[in-house]
């Protein structure tokens, strides 16, 4: 039949190899509940016996009943299924089954008509042991170990000093205590947010799930610690659980591990941030110790104070250095002295020059002297005269009579002037 109840439908048929949608249906034809259940019962009861794992809870089995109820958990989800099996079944279980019992159940599954209910009818029961639990955890230690879960290089430091501290717990357990009392001992001012959840059981895993989102989501939450104090390996395998790891693992608050337990520590402890070998240990992890950090903020303060008194001195030294330089100490010393010096090669450079002039001009009058005495001035004023030709463009000096004949014009240069003459005869 399709969805409405419209389309085709095969024929109807009582016989075990018969489809249970034997006929159609309709608005107008509809089926009756009895035959509905009935089908569903059919395809049911075809699929056989089966083996089923899963965790035990509310077990219900009256002493004088013949039929024992349990309800059978998958621990990685919440998923459940009823389970039916003979009182003497669940009488003959040594040791006697318990809440959160890891069991492997034959039995076939059954559609019970009167009441539509689905539940699988139980004819053997055996618990899983504990060396088979420990193997089983340590194939998924591998797993979880191959897909970088347990790498240092993801896990996160929780803050030195956490507004808020997210505590998973059981309620009103000893791990409670020691995690808040040694918190405040450290750091008495330290917020709690606390979240009491089963911690073992069929609904540890469903709890501590619920928990750690709500604490993961809260803005105020800067750091989580699930704690616990120890307990035997089936009492800690909600910590070993694959979706409670994966979800630590996920998680954006850095998780604190404080499961306390030595020997067989749970996976959740290789997947936490931090790990805490007791609920005492993460209580003094989480928060700093205010007398230490106190110390050493005092500590700290003393030696910033030598670091800073130390500083001083040294510039206060090279200051002092520094000034008690000539430079420093008569900045105008130098300048005066430098005046001084300029004074000094001005007067030098002035002498320097008079020298030269004076010299230059001693020399100068000597030249001149022997430049008036070696020159034609000098001679004219001793009586002698300089006698040139004045005819023609040639007024050479004559220097012989030869070159003269009578009635020559002559230039005579004297002393004071100048004359002319002619030749009259020549000797």
């Amino acid at each position: 039949m399709r969805p409405g109840g419209k389309g085709p439908a095969q024929p109807e048929s009582s016989s075990e190899g018969a489809s249970p949608l034997s006929s159609a249906t309709s608005a107008e034809e509809p089926w009756p509940v009895r035959t509905v259940s009935r089908k569903i019962a059919e395809w049911i009861n075809r699929l056989g016996n089966i083996w089923v794992e899963g965790q035990l809870t509310q077990i219900s089995a009256r002493p004088k009943a013949t039929t024992a109820f349990l309800t059978l958990r998958d621990p990685s989800a919440d998923v459940s299924l009823t389970l039916t099996c003979p009182n003497t079944l669940l009488q003959g279980m040594d040791p006697p089954l318990t809440d959160g019992s890891r069991v492997v159940v034959h039995g076939k599954p059954s559609f019970y008509v009167g009441r539509g209910t689905l539940s699988l009818r139980v004819d053997e029961i055996r618990t899983v042991g504990v060396g088979e639990l420990l193997a089983r955890i340590e194939r998924l230690r591998k797993l979880l170990a191959a897909e970088g879960l347990f790498e240092t290089a993801r896990k996160r430091s929780p803050p030195l000093l956490p507004g808020r501290v997210g505590l998973i717990t059981g309620r009103g357990s000893a791990a409670e205590h020691d995690v808040i009392s040694n918190a405040r001992l450290r750091w008495p001012a330290v917020d709690f947010a606390v979240r009491n959840v089963a911690v073992q059981g069929s609904t540890a895993v469903p709890q501590i799930l619920e928990a750690l989102s709500e604490l993961d989501r809260d803005p105020d939450v800067e750091v989580i610690v699930l704690a616990r104090g120890g307990g035997s390996v089936e009492d800690l395998l909600p910590f070993s659980d694959e979706t409670l790891c994966r979800a630590v693992a996920t998680c954006a608050t850095p998780v604190v591990s404080a499961i306390g337990h030595e020997p067989d520590s749970p996976l959740l402890d290789h997947v936490a941030d931090v790990r805490s070998s007791t609920p005492t240990g993460a209580g003094k992890r989480v928060v700093p110790d205010v007398a230490e950090e106190t110390r050493r903020i005092g500590q700290l303060t003393d030696r910033a104070r030598r670091a800073l008194r130390g500083w001083v001195e040294r510039e206060q030294g090279l200051l002092n250095s520094l000034r008690s330089r000539p430079s420093l100490a008569d900045p105008k010393g130098p300048l005066h002295r430098r005046v001084e010096e300029v004074d000094a090669l001005r007067q030098r450079g002035r002498r320097a020059m008079l020298t030269v002039i004076t010299g230059e001009g001693q020399e100068l009058a000597a030249t001149r002297s022997r430049l008036t005495a070696l020159g034609p001035a000098a001679t004219l004023a001793r009586g002698y005269a300089i006698v040139q030709r004045a005819d023609g463009p040639d007024s050479s000096i004559l220097r012989s009579a030869e070159q003269v004949r009578p009635g020559t014009p002559l230039r005579i240069r004297l002393e004071d002037g100048t004359v002319h003459a002619v030749v009259t005869e020549d000797e």
